[in-house]
């Protein structure tokens, strides 16, 4: 633990943010990081509290052994943090940037709503790390003469082929895209993380035996087949990229968009690539966002960023209570009214509300018919309304990965919801060599789940193919 009286004597202090005015001028990371000596007050914070819950599976998914960590930090081991922190997680500055941070709700100080910062401290420990020199490359000290294809350079792809390639397997990574990260670089803007961090992490595997294949579309470029003729284990990690279809009235309408489009062509005009598409922009117009999750806050702070006149979001689930029941929700991710950093930068929300339809003029949307819905979420008559809009984005989830093309000529086992069939714990699919892990099988989920799941996988390759493994499961 930290300090044994820090809970008692200092205070929760968070990270700042640049002020809405000026951060919404420009998409660089605008979150103000904690001086050093604040982050040991925030570290030393973390009391005996018998159960962690913070690093069980309420909280953490990849147990980040948080109570170690902040201890540690407390007593001024940074490097010895460091190394604690990537026993469990091979990519923490990602979490500490875009986690929602489920294991500050498991906090046992939670329950007085003052948890320890648990989110901010990870990223100090990593940005440390990168800052000191401390995170170097690791490669394996002996090659084992197995290769590995990792299909998918997100999350749980990247942490699988570091694993492995820490094995000693010569690990391939094939990925769609010119460049690495998957939806960690196309779909997350980057003002919540930058992209710079995906590439040092893409350096130091490569410096670790990784070798990644870009612009390879398994499946319409490259059979899978290829691949599994090729190597001794092929890994699925790519994502759940298939959108829900809301299928609304008008949807055929110019400038009705699904969320991820417009967030990838962003991403990409920020990251200097090249866009065929037709540009998506916001700017000077009325933007209405499908949706009230996280694709659909990016779709609000983009647009704001690229100059929208107003931006107003509709979410059909009611109004969230402002504070949960401690007694009957912890130590679990409850559900409460919260406002994401793009939110505050003016955007209107509509709660109780179900969208109707798109109206539109000579081929272009000009609004979205809506209606306030009942506890059942049914559209209630004479509520309707219309909101003026000349750029809608449909962010309502995902329903799957995408069978089309490389799934459907494997003819790999699905499951009842159109993912990959296998279990998580030996990661293993119907077709002999071929494994999933990461949004591919579960579902869309978070980056720390991701992380999971390609470490697992990892683990379960890897004594597949030796017979044993000493990689952390």
């Amino acid at each position: 633990m930290g300090k044994v009286t820090g809970f008692l004597e200092i205070d929760r202090r968070e990270q700042k943010y640049q002020p809405a005015s000026d951060r919404i001028r420009h998409f660089r990371e605008f979150t103000l990081p904690l001086p050093e000596s604040e982050v040991v007050n925030q570290a030393s914070r973390c009391m005996d509290c018998g159960v962690p819950f913070c690093h069980g599976p309420n909280g953490c998914p990849v147990h980040n052994q948080i109570p170690d960590w902040n201890d540690l930090v407390y007593r001024g081991e940074w490097e010895e943090a460091v190394r604690n922190l990537h026993s469990t997680n091979n990519f923490p500055e990602f979490t500490g940037r875009v986690c929602p941070a489920p294991c500050e709700e498991a906090c046992t100080l939670n329950l007085e709503d003052v948890p320890v910062t648990i989110k901010t401290v990870e990223q100090s420990i990593a940005d440390m790390g990168w800052k000191k020199g401390w995170i170097r490359p690791e490669p394996a000290a002996v090659k084992t003469g197995k290769t590995v294809a990792v299909i998918g350079s997100g999350p749980a792809g990247l942490a699988a082929a570091q694993q492995l390639a820490r094995a000693g397997h010569d690990v391939h990574v094939y990925e769609r895209e010119p460049k690495a990260g998957g939806l960690l670089r196309y779909g997350i803007p980057d003002f919540k993380m930058e992209k710079k961090h995906i590439d040092r992490r893409v350096a130091q595997m490569e410096a670790e035996g990784v070798t990644f294949h870009y612009g390879v579309n398994v499946g319409v470029t490259t059979p899978l087949r290829a691949l599994l003729d090729r190597h001794d284990a092929v890994l699925l990690a790519g994502g759940s990229e298939a959108p829900r279809d809301p299928q609304l009235p008008g949807q055929e309408f110019e400038g009705v968009h699904f969320a991820m489009p417009y967030l990838v062509q962003s991403n990409r005009r920020e990251g200097g690539e090249e866009i065929r598409e037709l540009p998506i922009l916001a700017a000077g117009k009325h933007v209405v966002v499908v949706g009230g999750g996280d694709t659909a806050s990016d779709c609000v702070g983009t647009a704001f960023r690229q100059g929208a006149l107003s931006v107003t979001q509709l979410d059909i689930r009611p109004v969230p209570p402002m504070k949960e029941d401690k007694l009957s929700v912890w130590p679990y991710w409850p559900t409460k009214f919260r406002t994401s950093s793009s939110q505050a930068e003016g955007a209107e929300r509509e709660f109780a509300c179900a969208t109707l339809g798109i109206e539109g003029r000579n081929g272009r949307v000009t609004g979205v018919k809506c209606a306030r819905v009942d506890a059942k979420r049914q559209p209630i008559a004479g509520t309707e309304f219309v909101l003026r809009a000349d750029l809608v984005f449909l962010a309502i989830g995902f329903a799957h990965a995408v069978h089309e093309g490389m799934l459907a000529d494997t003819g790999v086992a699905l499951d009842k919801r159109g993912n990959v069939s296998a279990d998580d714990a030996e990661y293993t699919t119907s077709v002999p060599k071929l494994y999933a892990a990461g949004d591919m099988r579960r579902g869309q989920s978070l980056v720390v789940w991701a992380i999971r799941e390609g470490r697992q996988a990892a683990h379960a390759i890897d004594k597949a193919l030796m017979g044993a493994t000493t990689l952390p499961r």
